[in-house]
This record gives C-alpha cells, structure tokens and sequence, in this order.
C-alpha cells in the first residue's frame, strides 16, 4: 500500500509543472489558461504532499495561499502598470497609429536591452527593466517572440533587482550575510553577462539588425566593463546598489552612442524624467521605516514607499503635464489589465507550490536520487525554482533554506551553495512563466511563451554551466 501511495505522489507532484509547460510550449492554451489548468492540477498535488493525518486542512491551506499570492501580486502587478504609466507619460507619440517607427540600429537595441534595462531593474525590479526595453524595441518597429527574448536579457541581474530584497530576505532565511551571498552570485552573473553577447546578436540579427564586428567588438568591450564594475562593486559598496554602480556608466555611455545628442540640454531635457524617477525612488529607499502594509508576518509589506507607488505618483504627476495625459493613462491602464491577470494567476500558482509543499519535494526528490552529486542539483533546482516562482523573493523563500542544507550536507562553503542558489534562481525568474507570460501579453501580437524559451534554450543552458562550474571552481 506504501508504495502504491509513494507511486501516486511522485506522479502527482510534478503534474502542475509538466501541464503548464507542455500547453505553453505547445500552444494549445494561451498564458491565463494554462495557469488556470496547472491550478487544477496543483489542488490534488498539494493534497498528496501534505504530512499524513493533514490532508483535511487542505481547504484552508489553499485558500490561505490564494490570499497570500493574491497580496503579492498586488506589488508587480502595481509596478508593470505604473512603469506603462512612466512610458505613457515620457513617450513622444512614435506608438501611437500612423507614427514613424524609429530606426532600429545595433546600438540602439543594445542600449535599451542590457545597459538601460539591467539598469531601470537594479532601481525598480519586478521585471519593470523588461517592461521598458520591449516598449522600446516595439517603438523601432521589433515585434514577436525575439522582442520578447529581447527584452528578457534585461533581466540579468535580478539579485540587485529593486536594490535587493530577493537576496536579502534569502540571506535572513539561513542566517547567512547578504553582502556574502551577494559575492559569490557576482562571479557567475559577470560571467554570463560576458557570454550572453553571442546570443544578443543572434536575437538582433533574428530582429533584422545585424550587428557587424566593430559593433561587436565596442558591445562585447561594454559586458566586460559591466561584469568587472560588477564585481568591484559588491567588494566595495553595500550590495544593494552593486547593480546601480554596475550598469549606470555602461548606461550612460551606450546611449550616447546609440543617439548622440545634438547639444547637452537635448540630452538633459531626455533624461530628465528619467532622472527623477532615479531620484524619487533612491529618495524612497532612504526611509527605512516608513509607513506599510503588512497582513501576513511572514511576506514582504507594501510600504508607501514601494516601486509602485512611487512609480505611480511620478507617471501621474507627468502625465498631468500632458494635454492629452488623461487619455494616455486610460490606454495605459487598460494594456496592463492582460499582464496584471497573468501574473496573479502565476503568483498564485507559486504560492501553492511552495505552500503546499510541492516544490520542496520535488526538489527533496531529485537531490537524494543524485546521492554523492548532489551539490551539482542545486543549479537546475534554482533555475527551475525561478521559472516556477517568477521572483527572486519567491525562488529564495521556496528553496533557499533546502539548497543551503544540500550544500552543507555536501561539505561545501557555507555561502556556495546559497550563492549560487541566488544566481540561477534569479536568473530563472528573468525567463519565469509568470514573466515571460507578461511580456507576450504586453506584445498582444500572438507571441507563446514557447516560442520565447526556444530563443533563450542557450541562455538557460548557460546559466546552469555557469553554477556548475562555480562549485567545481570554489568547493
């Protein structure tokens, strides 16, 4: 009878997982309906992952996690329609009907991919990087899956996301420094941000940009500064502004490039919404103990100076400035409304996997069929934990104390595994289906989460070498 009942587990846990991405891959359901068929599926698995004895507060359980992803999803949900609120406001029309598409050249797509994206994520986080690079490529004219994948690489360094609460709140989950963990993930992040540049031109040959070797060679010189300005920056500054340090003279140099000013107060006048917002949300984070929400004890509050507030009040109060501000802002809103029901549904859906206990076992499962190579699951477990959770907050809160005991169990440096954890995890957030979800809503061009991953397949694969090989280097 045990093993008939172990037999159903194992076929029942990884259901929700398997079903959602074969109808995503496949394309039979669209982003919401595949959710909705994995939340069916995640109620009879939750059931059989539950302690024996406690099958019948399963009701309660589920509901109480409805409400708990319902809460936060209520933050990057906030946060997608308030950074489409900022684009709103600061855009010059070139989306509306009938206006000229800009030119797309390979500076400009590298410039609002990595440094201006990577860029906009280290101050916001909640994919607001990605969000701004695909509204920038569909303004010169990119559109379909490889926009999406576009967009996606500006997700890169997810750990500094936000100025960090993923790795924060992983590093209080296990007791460890958060400026410890944050080192050993620099190293794998610098190097993929170093060989994701092949990948990058395949995307914009894919896109009709081409991008000729001294092109190449400038863009491949710009990684580099960013993955050394990376490392630098978490040995010397506090690691929640290792990604602003990073990215912000890259940034401001890939801009120029890409459309040289005609004199200093063009180039101030362009900036300048942007530099408010960099201000107001810096000037945020200076109030550690403002004012907030917190229904559950456990989960991160939304102070009254959380990204998307701020976000709102900057959009509103330039979008008042704007004749024709209130019309942007109802469009704006209603683009957001397909993103904002996907990303709930996923939330939800992580906070059942994790909540009912599915995703532990899961990962319980595989690391003790890889006996003395163990360590070496801790990779493809972030990753997946990323893809399943779409935050670093949520792959850290899932897995992070199981990937720490599999390190220590392991004999490996106390902030190895965490490390690395931090890293894949984040970086399968920045491809996670809730995101990638998002941004093919925002497109509303047809474009499958499929048809995405199969353009990011080198980037994923890379991620896992990049943990891999760190542990073999630092074990």
């Amino acid at each position: 009878q045990r093993v008939e009942d172990r037999r159903v587990t194992l076929a029942l846990q990884p259901l929700p997982l398997l079903l959602l991405l074969a109808l995503l891959a496949t394309g039979r359901a669209g982003p919401v309906g595949a959710c909705l068929a994995a939340l069916a599926a995640a109620v009879p698995a939750a059931w059989v992952s539950l302690p024996a004895g406690d099958a019948p507060a399963l009701p309660a359980l589920l509901a109480d996690e409805v409400l708990r992803g319902a809460f936060l999803a209520l933050q990057p949900v906030g946060v997608v329609a308030g950074g489409l609120l900022f684009h709103a406001a600061v855009s010059a029309g070139r989306e509306e009907p009938g206006a000229a598409a800009r030119p797309a050249t390979p500076a400009r797509v590298f410039a609002v991919t990595l440094p201006l994206g990577a860029f906009l994520e280290s101050v916001t986080g909640f994919a607001v990087g990605a969000v701004f690079a695909l509204t920038a490529l569909r303004g010169m004219g990119i559109a379909g899956p490889v926009a999406a994948a576009l967009a996606l690489q500006a997700l890169v360094l997810v750990p500094w996301g936000g100025l960090g609460p993923g790795t924060a709140l992983g590093a209080a989950l296990i007791a460890q420094p958060a400026q410890g963990i944050a080192q050993v993930a620099a190293w794998p992040s610098a190097a993929w941000l170093v060989l994701l540049a092949p990948l990058v031109w395949s995307l914009s040959r894919r896109a009709g940009v081409p991008v000729p070797g001294r092109e190449k060679a400038v863009q491949a010189t710009m990684l580099a500064a960013m993955a050394m300005l990376l490392l630098a920056a978490n040995w010397m500054l506090p690691f929640e502004v290792a990604g602003i340090a990073a990215t912000g003279p890259v940034l401001a140099l890939a801009l120029w490039r890409a459309d040289p000013p005609r004199d200093p107060a063009t180039a101030l006048r362009a900036a300048a919404p942007y530099l408010l917002l960099t201000a107001c949300l810096l000037a945020a984070r200076s109030w550690p103990a403002a004012p907030a929400v917190r229904p559950f004890p456990e989960l991160p509050a939304l102070p009254i100076t959380h990204v998307a507030v701020v976000l709102w009040l900057v959009a509103g109060a330039l979008l008042l400035r704007r004749p024709d501000g209130a019309a942007r802002g109802g469009a704006a809103l209603r683009r957001a409304a397909r993103p904002a029901l996907a990303m709930l549904l996923y939330v939800v859906l992580g906070r059942v996997l994790a909540g009912g206990g599915i995703a532990a076992a899961l990962a319980g499962a595989a690391a003790a069929a890889l006996g003395p190579l163990a360590p070496y699951a801790v990779p493809p477990l972030g990753l997946i934990g990323g893809m399943i959770t779409g935050s670093n907050v949520g792959a850290n809160a899932a897995l992070m104390p199981l990937q720490a005991q599999l390190g220590a169990a392991a004999g490996l440096p106390p902030l190895l595994a965490p490390g690395i954890h931090n890293f894949t995890g984040a970086a399968g957030a920045g491809m996670s289906v809730g995101v990638t979800a998002m941004i093919c809503a925002l497109l509303a061009d047809g474009t499958r989460p499929g048809q995405v991953w199969r353009l990011l397949l080198p980037s994923m694969a890379i991620v896992v070498a990049l943990g891999w090989a760190t542990i073999a280097l630092l074990r």
